[in-house]
């Protein structure tokens, strides 16, 4: 383990980007050993392994972490002065800041090779991105850059028309020779991406896109691929059976996702808000976790939620029994792409109004391929992905009305940095 005094010359700022090298905050225990604090330290730990690990140094969860003053890092928590860097050898996403210094090139050299001679066991275990799934970097507007939310490969109508062959046939006609699919473990990592510009279009849930939108970033929506998805909250085994057992508990869930913001309404309903401690954990630690007891609850996603229902976790809520707390799927695309191609919107949401409809009326296969990407049972999938939640419409009516029901939520929770009218959002109805 090294250690660097935080906030003193080049080391202090310009530490957040480095070729081969994404660097993120991690302030909480991790299936590697704790992070432990260290006053005024800044610690850089290796791991290589699928970049999983989030930071927690921030007073709201629900803002993505922005590449602040070009790419420095710093302590986001007014309490705290330490900062601490944990390095995830992926994709070069990044370009190296022209100010990084000499010293912290060479440091920042030595522990990637040093990443790589010595965690060579664990490399098998990154997922990565492989040549077709790449995130762009060159600004040729010949080729697409997606980002999504999800398995190895994308499900819902955007899933159904790159497996079908329908987004590559109609992209190629529209101009697009090259198509490139970038995987996200949640909503505010792509959300990075989308802010760095390393993305064009953003498949992703309501409570990131609002959250992103809410800073200002320069999103459109183009559509509502989703709406009335299922959070459900399941306790540990022979743990609380009811939201009044669960004061004094601890509850986790993913934070900056619709599971959260389901959670946080769910709480507030029950006005036990402040009788309990919500904590960050990724879906996919949530079955480990209750099976230790380290957590009460998990509020989770709507396909984790029947399964773990089905290996005999007691569900204590979900948001299908509430009004206005179910999820919705969006895809958004930058305006700095929209500005070179004024008709993609309408292009795009024809091919996948095209892959709605052959989903439907291909229901088996579609579940069939759904539980083979997610690995999950099909008639889970038939649980969390009923076809009545996907519309043939770019803005189906329910949809909007539950998506202006989350932001307003979330504006009321200082969750959303600031207000704005869906339909200053929502791409021209001429471009749809």
């Amino acid at each position: 383990m090294l250690s660097f005094k935080a906030g003193t010359g080049s080391i202090g700022k310009n530490i957040a980007i480095f070729n081969l090298v994404r660097y993120r905050c991690a302030d909480r225990p991790n299936p590697f050993g704790e992070v432990k604090s260290q006053k005024s330290k800044v610690k850089i730990v290796l791991h290589a392994i699928e970049n999983r690990y989030r930071y927690a140094d921030r007073p709201n969860p629900l803002t993505p972490f922005p590449m602040r003053g070009g790419g420095k890092i710093q302590s986001l928590s007014p309490f705290r002065r330490e900062v601490k860097i944990v390095t995830h050898p992926i994709e070069n996403r990044y370009k190296l800041p022209s100010k990084l210094s000499t010293s912290l090139t060479c440091v920042l050299l030595l522990l990637t090779t040093a990443c790589s001679q010595g965690e060579t066991k664990s490399a098998q275990s990154i997922q990565g991105i492989n040549t077709n799934s790449a995130v762009a970097v060159s600004n040729n507007i010949s080729t697409l850059r997606i980002g999504y939310v999800g398995s190895v490969e994308p499900t819902g109508p955007l899933g159904w028309a790159k497996k079908k062959g329908i987004l590559n046939r109609e992209l190629q006609k529209a101009g697009f020779k090259n198509i490139t699919f970038a995987r996200f473990p949640n909503g505010p990592d792509l959300n990075e991406a989308l802010v760095a510009g390393q993305l064009d279009v953003g498949s992703l849930g309501d409570t990131p896109a609002i959250v992103l939108r809410a800073r200002g970033v320069e999103t459109r929506l183009l559509r509502i691929t989703q709406f009335n998805t299922t959070a459900w909250l399941v306790a540990k085994k022979n743990g609380p059976r009811s939201l009044a057992e669960l004061k004094g508990e601890k509850i986790a869930t993913q934070k900056g996702s619709y599971m959260h913001r389901y959670l946080l309404g769910l709480l507030a309903e029950a006005k036990i808000a402040k009788d309990v401690k919500v904590v960050h954990l990724m879906t996919t630690e949530a079955k480990a976790a209750l099976e230790r007891g380290d957590v009460a609850a998990y509020a989770t996603s709507s396909d984790l939620g029947p399964f773990l229902k089905s290996q005999g976790f007691p569900v204590i809520d979900s948001s299908a029994n509430h009004q206005g707390l179910s999820g919705t799927s969006l895809v958004v695309a930058t305006e700095s792409f929209l500005a070179k191609q004024p008709d993609f919107p309408q292009k795009f949401n024809a091919i996948l109004t095209e892959a709605t409809k052959d989903l439907k009326a291909n229901s088996e296969e579609y579940y069939q391929y759904h539980a083979q990407i997610t690995k999950y049972p099909v008639d889970i999938i038939k649980v969390s992905f009923p076809l009545k939640q996907v519309s043939e419409e770019p803005l189906p009516a329910e949809g909007v009305k539950l998506l202006e029901g989350t932001k307003n939520f979330l504006v009321s929770q200082n969750l959303a940095k600031s207000n704005f009218k869906l339909t200053d959002w929502v791409v021209n109805k001429q471009q749809r």
